[in-house]
Parts: C-alpha cells; sequence; structure tokens
C-alpha cells in the first residue's frame, strides 16, 4: 500500500510535482510570510529526502543549487520523494543578513517551540511540516561573512546512516562532528532522520563550480537512495576528517596569502605573510601541520588572534593525496572549484 505523504499540510500523490508556500509568520502589516516548497514524488514509493538552504539567510550558494535543480533540468523520479527548500530564513534572505530579525541564529534554534521567540517559531514550523515528514535530508550552507570554504560534507559519520549520504554526496573532504546543538542537522539526526550539511564557497555569492558540485551531489544522493537511475560520479579522492585546526595571526596587519582552499600544505609551510601598512614584513604565519586547506579568510587585514586558515587534517596520507591530485586533469570539477575559489583572494608565492 501506498505511504500518503502530507507536507506543509498538503497531500502529495505519487508521480505528482507540486509547489507549495508554508506560512512560517507574518510581517510588520500584519501579511502572511512563506517559505516556498517544492515535491517532487516518484512514482513508486520510497525514501523522502529533504534538501534545505538559505537557513543562514546571506548563504545563496544553495539557493543558486537547489534553483538550478528545479528549472536548470528537468528531473523526474521514479521512486521516492524529494523536498526542496531553497530559502529557509525568509527574513535574513530579504535583509542580506545570516540572522533572524530578532538577532537569533535560526541554525541554533532546532527543533524549535511555538510558543518561543520569533526564531524559535518559525524553526518549529519548519521541523515539524516538512523536516519530520521525511526519512533524510541535505542542508546546504556556504562559510560566514569574509570567509571561504572548500566544499566539504560535515555529519556524524559514526552513524552508518549519514555515513552513506557524505560518501554518496561525493566531495573530496568529510568533516565528521554531530554539529552545533539546536543545528538542524543535529536535531534531525536526533529525531531519526540522517542529514549532512553541505559547506561550499562565499556568502552574497552563487558561484558556478559550487552551484554544478552542489548539483552533481544531490544527484549522487538520488542515486545512491535508488530515487533516479543516474550513476553517481565520483571525486579524485576522498577521506575523512576528524579533526580541524585555525591558524591565527599571531600581530596585526596587511596579510599577502600564499595558499588557497583546497591546497595540500605541509608543517612549517608559509600560509601568509603579515605586513604593516607600510609594506614592511612584521611576521609569517606558518602551518604547524599537514592537512588540507578546508577554509579560510577572505579579508586580508587581521588583527592579533584573528583566524587566517582552517585546515584539515585528513585520515589518508597529505603525500596519497597530493599524487592523486597532480594526477588528475585540471578540467576535473574539483580542480575547478579550487581555481575559481582561489580568484576570490590574492595569492602568491612566498619570498623567504
Amino acid at each position: 500500500m501506498s505511504r500518503r505523504f502530507i507536507i506543509a499540510d498538503t497531500h502529495i500523490r505519487r508521480g505528482e510535482s507540486r509547489d507549495l508556500r508554508l506560512k512560517v509568520s507574518e510581517n510588520f502589516t500584519g501579511d502572511d510570510l512563506f517559505v516556498p516548497i517544492r515535491v517532487i514524488r516518484g512514482r513508486k514509493d520510497g525514501p523522502r529526502l529533504f534538501v534545505t538552504a538559505a537557513v543562514h539567510g546571506d548563504e545563496i550558494n544553495g539557493i543558486g543549487i537547489i534553483r538550478e535543480l528545479m528549472y536548470g533540468e528537468s528531473l523526474e523520479l521514479h521512486a521516492g520523494t524529494l523536498v526542496l527548500l531553497p530559502i529557509v530564513n525568509i527574513f535574513g534572505f530579504e535583509n542580506h543578513t545570516r540572522y533572524m530579525p530578532d538577532r537569533r541564529d535560526l541554525n541554533r534554534c532546532f527543533p524549535g517551540n511555538a510558543n518561543g521567540s520569533l526564531a524559535r517559531r518559525m524553526a518549529r514550523i519548519i521541523f515539524e511540516k516538512v523536516i519530520s515528514r521525511c526519512d533524510c535530508g541535505i542542508d546546504l550552507h556556504s562559510a560566514a561573512l569574509r570567509r571561504t570554504n572548500f566544499p566539504n560534507v560535515r555529519g556524524d559519520l559514526a552513524d552508518a546512516r549519514v555515513r552513506r549520504l557524505a560518501k554518496a554526496f561525493g566531495c573530496e573532504l568529510m568533516v565528521s562532528g554531530k554539529g552545533p546543538v539546536g543545528s538542524l542537522r543535529r536535531t534531525a539526526c536526533d529525531a531519526g532522520r540522517p542529514t549532512i550539511t553541505v559547506e561550499a564557497g562565499e556568502p552574497w555569492k552563487i558561484e558556478p563550480s559550487v552551484m554544478e558540485l552542489g548539483l552533481r551531489g544531490i544527484r549522487n544522493v538520488l542515486s545512491e537512495l535508488g530515487l533516479i537511475d543516474l550513476p553517481p560520479i565520483r571525486p579524485v579522492y576522498q577521506t575523512r576528517v576528524d579533526r580541524t585546526r585555525w591558524i591565527r595571526a599571531g600581530v596585526g596587519g596587511i596579510l599577502r596569502f600564499h595558499v588557497s582552499p583546497g591546497q595540500v600544505i605541509e608543517a612549517n609551510q608559509p600560509v601568509a605573510t603579515n605586513a604593516s601598512v607600510f609594506g614592511k614584513e612584521q611576521s609569517v604565519v606558518v602551518s604547524p601541520l599537514d592537512g588540507i586547506v578546508l577554509g579560510m579568510t577572505t579579508m586580508p587585514m587581521a588583527k592579533p588572534g584573528e583566524p587566517v586558515c582552517h585546515v584539515a587534517i585528513p585520515k589518508m596520507s597529505v603525500t596519497t593525496i597530493k599524487r592523486r591530485l597532480d594526477g588528475a586533469s585540471r578540467r576535473t570539477l574539483g580542480q575547478r572549484v579550487r581555481h575559481d575559489l582561489a580568484t576570490n583572494i590574492s595569492v602568491s608565492d612566498f619570498r623567504s
């Protein structure tokens, strides 16, 4: 017998696609405020996957990915259900900000509270009307303001169901962790809905290669779950990351970067040179360990203690990773993402 699927108080039949609007709040004029949702059901029952974006309102790479998935291609499922929420934090999106109008982070407010703050009320509606009706999920994010992230999947890799989704998505780096308390990912997993977060690129941008990687990853997961028949596409390498470390500026000044997102780095390798406004070198920021550049600041000015570079410490040896990357075509998607993200900052060779 077919399982009935009701989402946002709407019954979606097998083989049907619907565009919905879920009321989540009201604005100052008292008019209703809605979150857009597209639901696509296959003709056979199967897993129900949600994909969310812009839980942080200024992180719009995910919006670009979901829009392209909806409008840039004809997506037909032969089984299961796909639920797409391109803009969760509609308040933040409209105001070009990460946060809600009550200054709360929506991604720390799940599962929410129907009688709580604005953010918690909205989180409760999203969780109750959408997330709880699905079996698993993908939450799309970008870096925080004035930072960029090399594409990576984050999830509780100790959970076999989460690990399956993370591997299937196909990012090179899989960062293990449950996620912050109150985050959509962690709360969904606690409720028995295995969910991964994808971190990629900068806020306030829809970056073409990041969008392409996100589309590929979602299709890979749909294939893994049996919702579509397309074969998955695998990265040049894939490794688990259990530890990361921020490298911080020792003194204030203006930075000249020597590494870029996704690059393999070695212990004692210069990451950035810190100079005064007169161009006098004050210090060289070096990496204390081998790893991969997971993320970095895009702001060339730094004060003492401010983060410069986020390093992932992979399970796979950096020698093996470097060898595989050196043998890969420059036209592979991973290499193109490296090139594109590197153009967002000024990178130069280190001169001792």
